[in-house]
C-alpha cells in the first residue's frame, strides 16, 4: 500500500508540478498586455486573481477584509494574505462574496494563521496568480476553469504541509456581510463538502463547494467558533457558528494539489462542475487552457497604437469587462433562480448574475452588442426570466438575490438596446411587459420583500413620477438623479412597447420620458430639486453633495444636468440652444473642482471641473460637444481622460471599475466612438487612440484606420465611412454591424 501511495505521488508530481502544453491557436499574443493589477490600487476595487471570462469562480487571494476599499478583498498596498477564496466581486462600492477559503501555511499554531509575502513575488495573469508566503516559506499558484479552482501548493519544508479551511471567511463584516450558516461533511480522507449561507449585499446567498485534495489527509483539527474539538475525526455538522479546519499531511517533496467545484445549488452540483471541468491533476494543462482560452476571446479586438501604453490599457480594460455578468449554472443545467428556487435550463438557456446595470448599460453592454452579439441577447434574456421568476426586472443582481442598488431602472435600458439591434431573444411582447412592470411602484413587491435586503428595490420614487410628475425633494431623497433616470427609463419602455404593437401604453410612457424638463432651472440651466409646493429647493448650490441624503445620487447638481441622452434636441431647446449646452459644457470642464459638503459622496473622483470620470453619470458629457458647433473640445477632453485617467499601474483606474464599465468606456472612446444613448443604435465621434484596430463583428470585420494619429494629433479633421467622407459625427450600429472601413484623418490643430 505504501508503495502504491509513493508512485502515486511520484505521478502527481511529474503532472503537477511540470507538465507544460504549447498553444496551437494562430491567434496574436494580446494576452501579453494584460496587467492583472491594473485597478487593485487607489479605489479601482478589482481583484488579481484566477478567473475565465464571465465564469463562476474568481479564485484570489483576500489582503483586505475591512472597509470600502474590501471590495474585492484585495488591496495593492496590502502585504498580509488572509486566505484565498472562490468568488469576488471586479471594482464594486460595495463588498460581498468571498466564499470557500484556503490557506497553506507551515508550522504555525493559530486558529487563523496569516501569510504575509512581498510584492516582487507576486505574479498574475489571466487565467493565472502566484505568490510566495514569506513567513510560511511557500510558493501558491492558482488558476481555474468555468466553475472550479485550482490549487498548487509548494512547501519548502516538506515536513510542515497544512492547509487550513476557513469556512468563517467573509469580506466587509463591518458592513454587515455575516455568516448565517454552515454545512459541512468530511467525504473520506481526501474529500470534503458542504455549504456555506452568507447574508449582506446578497440577502440570500448559499455556495456549495466539493474540495478534493491530492493527497490524503493525515491530521484534522477542528476549531468550532474559535474552540478546538479535542475528538481527532469529525464527520459532518451543520451549525451558524464559525468553522476552521486545518488539515496536516505527510511529509513529502511534491506539490500539494487541491481542486475546489462550486455550486450555487447543492453539493451534488459543486461534485459534477469539478468532476466534469478538471478531471485529472493536470495543473499546468489547466492554466494554460485558461491562457488560451483568454487568448481566443482578447483576439476580438486587435488594435495597433501610436502610444505604447495603450495595449496595456486596452487589453486590460479589454480583460476587465469580460469578468462579470457571471455564469451561475452548474454543468447539468441547474441554476437558482430569482425566486430562490431550483430550476433546470431548457436547451439553450445559460444563467448568469452580478449585473452592475446602472453602470455596465452604457457603455460594456454597447460594446458587447459588437463583439459578442449572442452573448449580449442571452443576458437579456437572464434579465427577462429574472422577471418571471422574481416579478421584477433584477437591478443589480447578485447570487438569487435583488439588491435594489443605484437608480432608476437599468434593465429596461438594457432591452431597448437589444431591441433596437434586432437582439431580442425571446416574446418581445414578454420583454415589455418586464419593462412597464418593472417602472412602476410595486405594492405586492413591497409587502413580498419586508424583512430582507431586496425591499431596497421598491422604493416611493416611481410612485412620486406617477402622481405629480415628477419627485417632491422635499418627499424623498435622490429626486432629481431618480427623475433623470427615470426619464430615460420610460422613454426606453415606450420603444419596447411601440415594438409589442401596444401604442397606446407606449404613447403614455413617451409623455414620461419628458418629465425630466420638469427639472431644469430657467435660472441656472441646471437640473435642480423641485420641492413638493413646485418651488424649487432653496438654496442651491451646485457643488453640493451629500451621500445618500441630497437631491442627487453620487454627485451633484453639476454632474447631473446633462442627462437625456434619448431627447438631446428637445433638452437643448429647453436649456437655449446648442451654444448654451457649449457655454455649460464649457463651465463645466473649467470650473473650480472644490465639492461642497461635509458628507460629499466619495464616488465623486476624477475631476476636471466638476467632470467626474470616477463616476458613470459623467461618461458621455465630453461627447455632448458633438451637438454644438465645437465639437474639437470633446475632442480636447477626451485626449485629456484616455491619457491621464487610465494608466498601466495599480492606481491606474481613476474610479471603481464597477464591473467593466470603466474599461468598456475607455476600450470605446480609444476606439474613437461612443453611444451616448442606448436604446438609439447610433455612435458618435470622438477622439481615437489607436492607429488601426480590427474589430470581429456579426458579418465580418470592422476596421479602423487613424492616419497622422500621435499625441499632437488630437483632433478629428475628416471621418470617412467605407470610403465617403461623414458630414455629421455619427453613424450607426448596422455600419459597424455589417463591417467596413472608418477612418479618421487626425491633426495637431481644430481649424
Amino acid at each position: 500500500m505504501k508503495r502504491i501511495y509513493i508512485l502515486l505521488l511520484t505521478a502527481l508530481c511529474l503532472n503537477g508540478g511540470c507538465s507544460v502544453q504549447d498553444s496551437s491557436d494562430s491567434y496574436k499574443n494580446e494576452i501579453q498586455y494584460v496587467d492583472p493589477f491594473i485597478g487593485t490600487g487607489a479605489q479601482g476595487h478589482t481583484f488579481p486573481g484566477a478567473t475565465r471570462p464571465f465564469s463562476m469562480v474568481q479564485l484570489s487571494p483576500d489582503n483586505h477584509l475591512l472597509g470600502w476599499e474590501a471590495s474585492s478583498g484585495y488591496h495593492h498596498n496590502d502585504r498580509n494574505i488572509y486566505a484565498f477564496s472562490h468568488t469576488h466581486l471586479s471594482g464594486t462600492g460595495i463588498g460581498d462574496l468571498g466564499d470557500v477559503a484556503l490557506l497553506p501555511y507551515c508550522g504555525e499554531d493559530s486558529i487563523k494563521p496569516i501569510a504575509t509575502f512581498k510584492k516582487e513575488t507576486e505574479h498574475a495573469a489571466p487565467g493565472y496568480y502566484t505568490v510566495h508566503l514569506d513567513n510560511f516559506n511557500i510558493d501558491v499558484e492558482l488558476t481555474s476553469t468555468e466553475r472550479a479552482g485550482f490549487h498548487r501548493y509548494t512547501y519548502k519544508n516538506p515536513k510542515e504541509r497544512r492547509v487550513m479551511l476557513d469556512l468563517g471567511h467573509i469580506l466587509q463584516p463591518n458592513w454587515g456581510h455575516k455568516l448565517v450558516k454552515n454545512q459541512y461533511e468530511m467525504v473520506n480522507d481526501s474529500i470534503i463538502r458542504g455549504t456555506i449561507s452568507t447574508q449582506g449585499w446578497a440577502h440570500f446567498h448559499d455556495v456549495s463547494y466539493y474540495i478534493v485534495f491530492s493527497e490524503p489527509i493525515e491530521t484534522l483539527y477542528q476549531y468550532i467558533d474559535h474552540k478546538l474539538r479535542s475528538d481527532s475525526i469529525f464527520i459532518s455538522y451543520q451549525t451558524d457558528k464559525d468553522l476552521k479546519f486545518h488539515y496536516k499531511f505527510r511529509e513529502s517533496n511534491c506539490p500539494l494539489m487541491v481542486k475546489v467545484g462550486i455550486s450555487m445549488v447543492d453539493t451534488e452540483g459543486a461534485r459534477k462542475n469539478l468532476e466534469q471541468e478538471i478531471p485529472g491533476w493536470d495543473f499546468d494543462g489547466v492554466k494554460q487552457e485558461s491562457a488560451d482560452i483568454w487568448n481566443r476571446q482578447l483576439n476580438a479586438i486587435q488594435i495597433e497604437s501610436f502610444d505604447t501604453d495603450v495595449p496595456t490599457n486596452f487589453y486590460t480594460a479589454l480583460y476587465h469587462t469580460m469578468i462579470s455578468p457571471y455564469n451561475y449554472q452548474d454543468v447539468d443545467g441547474r441554476y437558482r433562480g430569482m425566486d430562490k428556487q431550483v430550476h433546470r435550463a431548457v436547451p439553450g438557456y445559460q444563467h448568469y448574475s452580478v449585473f452592475s446595470l446602472w453602470d455596465t448599460f452604457r457603455a460594456l453592454q454597447p460594446l458587447m452588442s459588437i463583439i459578442r452579439p449572442a452573448l449580449a441577447a442571452q443576458w437579456g434574456e437572464v434579465l427577462v426570466k429574472g422577471y418571471e421568476e422574481g416579478g421584477i426586472l433584477p437591478k443589480w443582481p447578485i447570487a438569487s438575490s435583488y439588491t435594489g442598488c443605484m437608480v432608476g431602472y437599468p434593465a429596461v435600458i438594457v432591452l431597448a438596446d437589444l431591441a433596437c439591434k434586432d437582439l431580442v431573444k425571446g416574446n418581445i411582447d414578454t420583454w415589455a411587459k418586464a419593462a412597464w412592470q418593472s417602472t412602476i411602484f410595486r405594492e405586492d413587491l413591497y409587502k413580498k420583500f419586508q424583512g430582507t435586503r431586496e425591499l431596497d428595490l421598491i422604493t416611493l420614487h416611481p410612485y412620486y413620477k406617477d402622481k405629480y410628475g415628477y419627485v417632491p425633494a422635499d418627499s424623498i431623497a435622490e429626486s432629481v438623479s431618480w427623475g433623470m433616470e427615470m426619464a430615460y427609463g420610460d422613454w426606453c419602455t415606450s420603444q419596447l412597447l411601440k415594438a409589442a404593437g401596444d401604442t397606446a401604453l407606449a404613447s403614455a410612457y413617451m409623455e414620461k420620458a419628458g418629465y425630466y424638463k420638469r427639472y431644469i432651472d430657467p435660472e441656472t440651466k441646471l437640473m435642480r430639486g423641485v420641492m413638493g409646493d413646485g418651488s424649487f429647493r432653496t438654496p442651491f448650490n451646485p457643488r453640493y453633495s451629500s451621500h445618500m441624503k441630497s437631491d442627487y445620487t453620487e454627485g451633484n447638481a453639476f454632474q447631473w444636468s446633462f442627462f437625456a441622452p434619448h431627447d438631446m434636441d428637445n433638452f437643448i431647446t429647453a436649456i437655449g440652444g446648442k451654444k448654451e449646452l457649449e457655454t455649460r459644457l464649457d463651465t463645466l470642464f473649467t470650473t473650480s473642482s472644490e465639492i461642497d459638503g461635509a458628507e460629499a459622496s466619495a464616488d465623486i473622483s476624477g475631476l476636471i471641473g466638476q467632470y467626474a470620470h470616477g463616476n458613470e453619470p459623467s461618461h458621455h458629457m465630453a461627447y455632448l460637444y458633438n451637438w454644438t458647433d465645437a465639437p474639437w473640445k470633446g475632442q480636447e477632453r477626451l485626449d485629456f481622460i484616455l491619457k491621464n485617467f487610465y494608466k498601466p499601474t495599480p492606481d491606474g483606474i481613476i474610479g471603481n471599475e464597477d464591473c467593466g464599465q470603466m474599461s468598456a468606456w475607455y476600450i470605446m472612446s480609444s476606439l474613437g466612438f461612443y453611444q451616448v444613448c442606448p436604446g438609439i443604435p447610433i455612435y458618435t465621434i470622438g477622439r481615437p487612440m489607436v492607429t488601426s484596430a480590427k474589430i470581429k463583428v456579426k458579418n465580418g470585420i470592422f476596421e479602423i484606420i487613424a492616419h497622422n494619429n500621435s499625441a499632437e494629433n488630437k483632433y478629428v479633421k475628416e471621418v470617412r465611412l467605407n470610403g465617403k467622407k461623414l458630414n455629421t459625427p455619427f453613424f450607426s450600429h448596422k455600419d459597424i454591424e455589417n463591417g467596413g472601413k472608418l477612418e479618421f484623418t487626425m491633426s495637431n490643430t481644430h481649424e
